[in-house]
């Protein structure tokens, strides 16, 4: 994508260019949002494009990704589309919350409502991926599909990749916390301050009459 469609993928999620798909009109002219042919500026796209493998995203509805992934997989098999198509992604990362004391491992969707697609665009690739029940769009400028540059798919994949899962912060500044674990387990106290790159925070705890700064990990408080 060029750097002024797009700062950062996380924007993606405000930039939601696809229409949630429209019933056909006699006579109506073909667009993202009508089922058939590429129009125009899809054509250019995929002139563009040429016979070059990338990663474009897709929308589709959130909460339905892996659905939409599974039909995906399906059409590419069934249609014969494996020359074109690559592969499907839901970008996701490991998070650790915790929740009564107990710590979990949770699979998030980084980009909720966004399926990543490693394909060669042509007016069938298109078609296919375009027409599986659940897509709502491709994202681009306008109604043509945009990829991602390679910087992007780098820090997505990258960001899978990750060995240690994320810690799920449920917290924030001037908030009331109890401690789940070490000496202090079951003091409550005051968030004063939140070093994210650590994943410390400082809690001011009340001991002996006053207040006591008490530095923990993420996963030794949760909110009161």
């Amino acid at each position: 994508m060029d750097p002024q469609d797009y700062q950062d993928f996380d924007e993606l999620q405000e930039a939601e260019t696809s229409a949630e798909g429209k019933a056909d009109v006699p006579g109506a002219p073909l667009s993202m949002d009508t089922p058939g042919a590429p129009d125009l500026t899809i054509q250019q796209s995929i002139e563009q494009a040429g016979d070059t493998r990338a990663w474009y995203v897709i929308h589709c509805y959130s909460g339905y990704e892996n659905k939409v992934r599974h039909n995906l997989e399906q059409r590419i098999e069934t249609m014969g589309m494996k020359d074109k198509i690559f592969d499907v992604v839901i970008p996701t990362q490991e998070e650790i919350e915790v929740k009564e004391g107990k710590r979990k491992t949770v699979e998030r969707h980084v980009f909720p409502g966004y399926v990543l697609v490693n394909m060669i665009l042509t007016e069938e690739s298109w078609y296919v991926v375009r027409n599986t029940p659940g897509v709502t769009g491709f994202v681009g400028m306008g109604n043509a599909p945009t990829p991602l540059r390679s910087e992007e798919v780098n820090q997505i994949l990258k960001r899978m990749e990750a060995e240690a899962p994320v810690v799920k912060m449920t917290f924030k500044v001037g908030e009331r916390v109890r401690i789940v674990d070490g000496p202090f387990n079951d003091f409550r106290g005051n968030v004063a301050e939140i070093d994210m790159e650590r994943t410390k925070v400082r809690v001011m705890v009340n001991m002996f009459g006053r207040e006591t700064p008490v530095e923990l990990d993420f996963l030794q408080v949760e909110r009161a």
